[in-house]
Formats: C-alpha cells, structure tokens, sequence
C-alpha cells in the first residue's frame, strides 16, 4: 500500500483505562465531552503534503510519512518509546462543501500507534510522529464486508508482544475489538463529527484544517485506540533489538498459542483470518 496520498489519524481514549496508564488522562483533565464513555478526541499522525509555503517547502513536521511494516526506528536515546496495539481502518472520506459527510471503512489492520512518552508535548502529534519508521500498519489486511454488528470483525481479537533476549512476553491484554467503546455505527458518526467540528483545545487540534493542509485527502487511516497495557507492557520500553509484534486475528479460528507461533516464525502467517505486524526496533 502506497500511505503517502493517506491521511493519517488515531483515536484517543477509546479503550478503557489505557489513558491511565500511558499517564495521559491529566492531559484530558479539562475538556468538556457530553457522553463521558465517548474517545476523548482526533490526533493526526501524517498529513500529506498538500500545501507548501512560497519557497515550496512543506510548512509542517506531519508531512514526513512514518509508516512501516517491518521497522520502527527509535528517536531521541533519551526518550522512551512505548507500543500501542490497535485496530487500524483504512476508510473512504466523502466531501461536500469541505466538510466530510461520510466515512467508509474499507480494511482493517494491526497497527503499532508507537508513542514517546514525551513530557510537556502541547499536542499528541508532537509524540506520534519523529520521522520515517516510527509507525506500523501490518501489509497484511482484512477485507471488511460490513461496518456493523454481524460483520467480519465481531470474531476478532487484537494481542500484541515483545520479543527481547528470546523470550516472546505479552504486551498489551488480549482483547476482543467489540470491547471498543465506540465501534460501528456509534464510532462512525463521532469519527464523522470530529474531523469537521473538532477545534484546537488542549492535546487536540481542528482535524478539518489538517484535512485542508492535506488537500482533502481521499482515504484516511484511522487508528481507533490502544488496547490496555499488561504490567509488563505498561513498565517496559523499547530497545534496539527488540521484535515488536501485533496481530489482529480471528479468535474462532486461532487461538493464543497459535498466534504466539506466528508471532515468532515458527508457523508461516495464514492469507485470511489474520492481520500480523512484526516491526524490528532499530
């Protein structure tokens, strides 16, 4: 998949307790929402160089496309860099009058939504993206039929591990993509209203003058939340060296054990049922 003509967004705070324990709830302290169980708001993570200044250079630090399938490349030695296991959608964008109108989800993949846990950062963004290879989509996607209950991805589950001194030890809970707090219908409209009415207001920032920036880009890719940390995960970050792997699977036609075979080659990656990420850290 070419990502350079795709806008590139996440969702935050779509999954319980996951704020908690990245330590950003305090960050969302003082924003106002009307339904308390709703994601907290839009970050983008790549915006497509749309626009340019009159030199012809591109005038923001989001155009720089961070997508990898098999690396992430760590930034500062003084920082630390911590997974984040989601579900990714690669959605159809509508527009009319400048204002998107609707929003077809298309595939969905495992992502790795890396983040710095970077103190004083304004903005999400400023923690999403440092360059090439700081994020993961999985090449491998699922075909999804429908958006809604009774479609393809009721069945799967999202897991996600490091690998480090040759032990594979879990990272994120393994948990069922229905136990998103907003999934389907809900989520699409929200999704919908943020990237016209979202404005720029503690960590977050107006999304439809990012859509501009990008020139209305026609896809987006939308990662819709991490998963809670297991105590290993929340406590430990990333190194050179490490193996980082994230599956979005069927969990009626592979189990754990299965998923931890794929996750360190010993099995070869089945064509359907499954969307695995393993990422080098380098």
């Amino acid at each position: 998949m070419d990502w350079e003509r795709v806008i590139g967004l996440g969702v935050a705070g779509n999954f319980a307790g996951h704020l908690e324990q990245a330590g950003e709830a305090d960050d969302f302290k003082d924003l106002v929402v009307a339904d308390a169980s709703a994601p907290k708001g839009i970050f983008p993570f790549y915006v497509p160089a749309g626009s340019r200044d009159s030199s012809g250079e591109v005038d923001h630090f989001l155009h720089v496309c961070p997508i990898s399938s098999d690396r992430i490349r760590l930034g500062s030695e003084d920082e630390r860099h911590q997974i984040e296991p989601e579900v990714s959608l690669l959605c159809d964008l509508v527009y009319e009058h400048e204002r998107v109108i609707d929003l077809l989800p298309r595939e969905a993949m495992a992502h790795n939504d890396c983040s710095i846990r970077r103190e004083g950062a304004r903005k999400i963004s400023e923690k999403k993206n440092w360059g090439p290879e700081s994020k993961g989509t999985a090449a491998q996607s699922i075909s999804i039929d429908r958006f809604e209950r009774g479609g393809v991805l009721d069945d799967y589950r999202i897991a996600s591990y490091l690998f480090r001194a040759n032990e594979l030890v879990e990272y994120g809970v393994n948990s069922p993509v229905s136990s998103y707090r907003y999934m389907y219908g809900p989520l699409r409209a929200w999704l919908i209203s943020r990237l016209n009415d979202q404005i720029d207001e503690g960590p977050l920032e107006n999304i439809s003058k990012w859509l501009a920036v990008g020139g209305r880009p026609a896809q987006a890719l939308i990662s819709i939340g991490a998963t809670r940390y297991t105590e290993f995960g929340e406590t430990t970050f990333l190194d050179r060296g490490d193996r980082v792997i994230v599956a979005v699977y069927d969990g009626h036609r592979f189990d754990a054990a299965a998923i931890e075979r794929f996750a360190c080659d010993e099995e070869p990656i089945p064509s359907e049922g499954i969307s695995l990420l393993r990422q080098e850290v380098v």
